[in-house]
């Protein structure tokens, strides 16, 4: 008997995922369903306990190791308490023999993940297993140290002596060279191609897994038996931004302070604790100076969720390397920073810096289009909700301001946030009756003239019809016939202050309702471009 069940306590039809060979010391990884072999651990050793113990909190289905002629007993007991079976294998056959049996085994008996949207965040075994089949050859997922993470075990894909070597060991092999290809591969921005004559070591594509300019891994195809296709360095390059989210999410699993520390800052956002409660949570003094920085989509995401969450793990990098303290959590479709800052000169520009920094990366990396809107500076943390509702105002503004800017403060986009404000009260003058604005808005509606538009333009450029004309695409000839056949037909007349003011803010408003601006800084329609007929 190869394999023999010691305890299933959550009984034996239950679904086993990718065997990860694990040494006992070695950080585990979040594998949900995984089958976890066990490689120098002693039965009744305490580090095997615990790395059982662990196992169950990593999501795994069962544990495999060898009781060389030792009681089970507390491993069973541990497994039991974990809620994972244990299995046993002959002390006499050798791990990558039954690391081979188990390959051999599950790929036969299921069908090979093909999409990455198939894949749980974290899980880096099935990740390894869907990035085999798109770009076509063995797969491993290394540290920038060269520790093996996970690989793949497509039964069709065949792996040479070094890549064997790698997973017994969990760690690539030092050979002649070995630094020098590492550090080609860093150095590159795209994949980089090995042609290996060696009888043990096959040729190999392989590229740096990056979010923004930290390295996070490295990924590495075996270009064998099969060879890769004319595709595959293309595939390999969208591969390694989808690495780049599960490694990401795989160490914020590690960290369950930050996920406590989130959890406040929502809290905190939400106006539901207070400042001191909130500061023995997050780390922070009471009185710290903080500015709440709100990033949102300016268009909805192809995949769901996985572009949401790639831009919380990528605002989380970023708040890690402003400050031990900073941190940023999801609210809807809204990811909140909250960043300590200095009381100083230039403390808004940085944050502005950061922000934009955040976006650039974002749409490098998952070509997702983000606006930020930045909330004024709190110095207490009382004051971070009400730093929250300004931060969601200007993106409000942002996604109102027709796409000029990426990141701003409430200074940069007052006037907008005040229109829009206005706007949301709904001040209404129905008792005087419909005045000319209203008459012009009617028979646009009705006739598909842009009386309303136009006359918007002509005062948004103070009444200079070549900056208005050339905005709305028309010649300024045809917009000074416009704005004077609008005058004599609604009895308006421009040349009094008070009257352009009220047009212009009645117009304002109007074409802000129009674009339906969402709270969440999304628009729901465009405004209707202006027409060349009159």
């Amino acid at each position: 008997m190869v394999l023999r069940l010691e305890c299933a306590p959550a009984g034996e039809d239950i679904p086993v995922g990718p065997q990860i060979i694990h040494g006992l010391h070695e950080p585990l990884m979040v594998s949900p369903s995984g089958f976890l072999i066990l490689v120098g651990g002693a039965a009744e050793d305490s580090g095997t306990l615990e790395v059982i113990a662990r196992a169950g909190e990593t999501g795994c289905s069962a544990v495999v190791l060898k009781s060389y002629g030792a009681d089970l007993t507390s491993a069973v007991s541990a497994a039991r308490q974990a809620g994972i079976a244990l299995c046993t294998v002959p002390d006499d056959m050798p791990w990558r023999h039954f690391d081979a049996l188990v390959t051999a085994a599950s790929g036969a008996l299921e069908p090979a993940q093909d999409t990455y949207a198939s894949v749980g965040l974290g899980d880096l075994f099935a990740l390894a297993n869907v990035i085999a089949y798109q770009v076509g050859g063995a797969v491993s997922i290394e540290d920038p140290r060269g520790h093996v993470l996970a690989h793949s075990s497509l039964p069709h894909q065949e792996i040479d002596e070094i890549r064997r070597s790698a997973i017994l060991g969990r760690q690539t092999p030092h050979r002649p060279g070995n630094s020098a290809e590492y550090e080609r591969v860093i150095r590159a921005d795209g994949p980089v191609r090995f042609d290996i004559p060696a009888d043990d070591h096959t040729d190999r594509l392989a590229m740096a897994v990056r979010a923004g300019s930290q390295l996070l891994g490295l990924v590495w195809v075996l270009d064998g038996s099969p060879a890769l296709g004319d595709g595959a360095e293309s595939a390999l390059e969208e591969a390694a931004k989808v690495t780049a989210l599960h490694l990401l999410r795989a160490r914020t699993h590690r960290d369950p302070s930050r996920r406590h520390r989130a959890e406040a800052l929502a809290s905190l956002l939400d106006g539901e604790i207070g400042g001191r409660t909130a500061a023995g949570q997050l780390g922070l003094a009471q009185e710290a100076g903080t500015v709440v920085v709100a990033f949102a989509q300016s268009a909805p995401e192809e995949t769901p969720g996985l572009a949401g969450a790639r831009i919380v793990d990528l605002v989380n990098l970023y708040c890690e390397a402003w400050h031990p303290q900073a941190l940023c959590v999801a609210a809807g479709a809204t990811v909140y920073a909250l960043l300590p800052v200095r009381n100083d000169a230039g403390a808004q520009q940085r944050v502005v810096k950061f922000a934009e920094n955040v976006c650039d990366t974002v749409r490098r990396s998952t070509q997702v289009v983000l606006k930020a809107g930045i909330g004024a500076r709190n110095d207490r943390l009382d004051r971070v909700p009400a730093g929250r509702r300004t931060a969601d105002r200007v993106l409000r503004a942002l996604a109102a301001d027709g796409g000029r800017l990426e990141a701003a403060t409430v200074e940069d986009v007052r006037s907008r946030v005040t229109l829009l404000e206005y706007l949301d009260r709904g001040a209404s003058n129905a008792d005087l009756g419909p005045g000319p604005v209203q008459r012009i808005i009617e028979h646009d509606e009705s006739n598909d003239s842009a009386y309303g538009i136009s006359l918007l333009a002509y005062l948004d450029a103070f009444g200079e019809a070549i900056p208005a004309a050339a905005r709305l695409s028309i010649h300024e000839n045809t917009l000074r016939y416009r704005i004077r056949r609008i005058q004599k037909l609604f009895g308006l007349d421009l040349d009094d202050p008070e009257t352009r003011l009220v047009t212009w803010l009645q117009l304002s408003l109007h074409q802000l309702g129009r674009a339906d601006v969402r709270p969440d800084g999304g628009v729901s329609a465009p405004t209707k471009r202006a027409s060349s007929n009159a």
